[in-house]
């Protein structure tokens, strides 16, 4: 910042308890400039953007290939305060209380100017931070002058996608089976469902297995679920695999059968599934083995769709601008 322009900032009010947007609602704020002496202002500024971005490098040999790729969201400006410009080239003013065009002659002190966007209507992704890439939506502002270096800053706010959970595939049980045969041990199999694909930051996953120890050996029932981060550039995919949680179930002795509830507390925050987005995708999958000392474990693999714990069954949350809008 400059010696006449000592700092601007951007403060928004929340419309939540948990401080999330979504789709159509409205974000409302104020510009903060704090002024040291007099200065005449060509421009005044602010933006709210939604953007994805991915990043990473590869390297063969000795040459290394920089994969990178963007994908926008929405870009909404306003205007507070704007030099005239010439025909053709429209833009957005922000009116003070009364309606009237704010001065580009500012006083010592500090100024706020509120400001209010309506976020567009439309399928877009929750925010995310991920290994090789990243989901953001912001509020920028830039402060010009003449003959001087632009003073800008920003602040991020949470986005949530609003998905419903009264889909019939997100409804659906889920089901898997698999027989092995553990060399001269004998069989085991299992089969596993789940009540549902969908489900909740923070709710139980049921999980429901029928095995059967065949063998001559105990065996250990594990869940693990875990996060996959797919990145896409340039016709390149990166992927990347997080546990999210392990947990094991109760020993099996050799020949016996068991039924077998499990539930499992998918922790309130993990990250949203993400696959509205050409550029990041964010999956999680419910992997069920068992554990069989010195023999290959067998494995089913489940998908699991996990959604915003603020938007449950579809609800819609609408928010109104406020009086000055």
């Amino acid at each position: 910042m400059s010696d006449t322009i000592k700092n601007i900032s951007i403060t928004y009010d929340a419309i939540n308890e948990n401080n999330t947007f979504s789709s159509g609602d409205f974000i409302s704020g104020r510009l903060i400039v704090e002024v040291a002496k007099e200065a005449k202002i060509d421009s005044l500024l602010i933006k709210a953007k939604g953007k994805a971005e991915v990043l990473w490098s590869e390297h063969y040999g000795k040459v290394t290939v920089v994969y990178h790729q963007k994908e926008k969201f929405f870009k909404l400006e306003q205007y507070i305060i704007q030099e005239p410009k010439g025909k053709g080239q429209d833009y957005e003013m922000l009116l003070t209380g009364s309606g009237k065009t704010y001065s580009n002659i500012v006083t010592p002190g500090i100024h706020e100017y509120p400001f209010t966007f309506q976020i567009p209507q439309g399928n877009m992704p929750s925010s995310f931070k991920g290994v090789c890439g990243k989901i953001v939506y912001t509020l920028e502002a830039k402060l010009s002058r003449s003959m001087r270096i632009p003073s800008k800053t920003k602040t991020k706010f949470t986005f949530l996608s609003k998905e419903a959970m009264d889909t019939p595939q997100l409804m659906a049980p889920q089901f898997g089976t698999r027989e092995e045969k553990i060399f001269i041990s004998g069989k085991v199999s299992m089969n596993i469902t789940t009540e549902r694909m969908g489900y909740m930051q923070g709710e139980g996953l049921k999980v429901m297995a029928e095995i059967q120890n065949g063998s001559s050996r105990t065996i250990v029932p594990k869940y693990c679920l875990y996060q996959k981060q797919s990145f896409f550039a340039q016709g390149k995919r990166r992927v990347h695999t997080k546990k999210i949680l392990k947990e094991a179930g109760e020993p099996i002795p050799s020949s016996t059968y068991q039924d077998i509830t499990k539930v499992l507390n998918i922790p309130t925050t993990v990250s949203p599934t993400i696959l509205n987005c050409t550029v990041l995708h964010v999956e999680y999958r419910l992997k069920v083995y068992l554990d069989i000392s010195f023999a290959k474990d067998p494995e089913i693999k489940l998908p699991i769709i996990i959604l915003p714990a603020a938007y449950p069954c579809g609800e819609v949350v609408k928010t109104m601008p406020p009086p000055y809008l």
